[in-house]
């Protein structure tokens, strides 16, 4: 193979987005820098990116086997380039000449000369055992952060633990949203019709290239992330507002049912593309660039959803890489701004409204931690418990409490789903 690698190559980008998202600490799709890829290498870089995120705990237990000392805090892009290699030899099925070589290369082009023999050795070792050592593994153990790990046994029971943490290593299936008529759709989109009225299709595909993607007849989104736009129930001419509302998913499912909804985000780029969507969609909604807390409106709404920022442990599927991003002290500064957000919601609500409180996150402190309280201390709400039948029959979604608790591991035969939580409080 040659030595060396063209200036902007898949596998380049992939390593600095290790060290982007391990020692930056930015989102993955934030450190790749995929400029001057095509679409097939940038797609590849991706790939190889979050395999890498998904399997990191294995991948690092096996180039400790193979050192005689950890490296050094300055050869941490080294560590990195090994971790590179070992994704593409027993995760990505690329051949072992390929993933050596490559790393090889990248080394030599970029002034690790002296690691060169280290890079080489490890990767042909593993090349040979990494296979058998990675089938001994504990795989959703060692790819699962402790503290994650411990707050998921201590909430969902180690079953469910196990359970859910193995879907986290899988990539995710397709789901879409239909404005109308879903069962129309599912032939021409080769998909299927989940309990809960989204669609479900194989991953893999170009988005734009499928049936009614042009005419707006669907958006992308999580099975999971549907469910709570539908529990809050938004009828014709309601006035309803979607606090933290970017990138529109959710938006769309509210216009879509008639109602007059704002759309109110603090990331006046993220409601750039909010709008782009809706207007492919053609659907319409008023949009706000505010920061939810500290917005002041003029008149009162019949229904707020509020899907509030959080840790977004429920979407580890998807994006592998938060699971080494957050830390404990991320959950108690969101969980604060959680309870700012309740209570300015509540002031936006009409006597009589619904307002529904979700997040994509796996930890208690995001779901019925904050509910419990505010509903203890005396705030103006009683919940309005979700129903099996709002579900589709799934009754194994809903909380003793009332509550949406989605994991990962529901409809696991099925693909799985995103990790949601989601409260219903009418205002009194």
């Amino acid at each position: 193979m040659n030595s060396t690698l063209p200036a902007k190559d898949p596998r380049f980008a992939a390593w600095m987005a290790i060290g982007g998202v391990l020692r930056r600490h930015l989102p993955m799709d934030e450190a790749l820098d995929s400029d001057g890829l095509d679409e097939r290498d940038r797609a590849f870089a991706r790939r190889l990116a979050a395999t890498l995120f998904r399997r990191l705990g294995q991948i690092d237990a096996m180039i400790d086997q193979c050192l005689e000392r950890p490296l050094p805090d300055k050869a941490a892009r080294v560590h990195d380039l090994l971790r590179l290699g070992v994704v593409q030899l027993i995760f990505l099925d690329i051949p072992a000449h390929a993933a050596v070589d490559t790393s090889v290369a990248l080394a030599r082009q970029h002034g690790f000369n002296a690691h060169v023999k280290l890079v080489n050795a490890v990767l042909r070792r593993l090349a040979l055992t990494g296979p058998s050592l990675a089938a001994s593994q504990d795989a959703a153990r060692l790819n699962s952060p402790d503290w994650l790990w411990e707050s998921w046994c201590d909430t969902y029971g180690e079953a469910d633990c196990r359970a859910l943490a193995a879907q986290h290593l899988k990539e995710p299936p397709l789901d879409l949203s239909v404005k109308q008529e879903p069962a129309a759709w599912a032939a021409p989109l080769e998909a299927e019709i989940l309990p809960t009225g989204s669609l479900r299709r194989a991953a893999g595909v170009s988005i734009t290239n499928l049936p009614g993607y042009e005419d707006g007849a669907w958006w992308v989104q999580d099975a999971a992330a549907a469910i709570p736009a539908r529990l809050l129930r938004a009828r014709p001419g309601q006035q309803i507002a979607d606090l933290g509302a970017a990138p529109g998913g959710k938006t769309a499912q509210l216009a879509a049912s008639g109602a007059e909804v704002t759309a109110v985000d603090r990331s006046e780029k993220r409601l750039l593309r909010l709008s782009a969507n809706l207007q492919r969609l053609n659907l319409t909604a008023k949009v706000v660039t505010a920061d939810a807390a500290n917005w002041h409106p003029e008149q009162l709404f019949d229904g707020l959803l509020l899907d509030a920022p959080c840790s977004a442990t429920g979407t580890l599927r998807r994006h592998p890489d938060a699971a080494w991003l957050k830390r404990p002290q991320d959950i108690v500064k969101l969980a604060a701004l959680q309870d700012r957000l309740l209570a300015a919601a509540a002031a936006l609500l009409r006597p009589g409204g619904l307002l529904i409180y979700c997040t994509c996150s796996l930890q208690p402190e995001e779901g019925p931690w904050r509910i419990d309280p505010l509903l203890a201390n005396g705030a103006p709400f009683r919940r309005v418990p979700i129903q099996p039948e709002e579900l589709g029959g799934l009754d194994q979604l809903i909380t003793a409490a009332g509550d949406l608790r989605s994991l990962p591991c529901h409809l696991a035969e099925k693909g799985g789903m995103d990790g949601f939580y989601a409260a219903r409080l009418e205002k009194l």
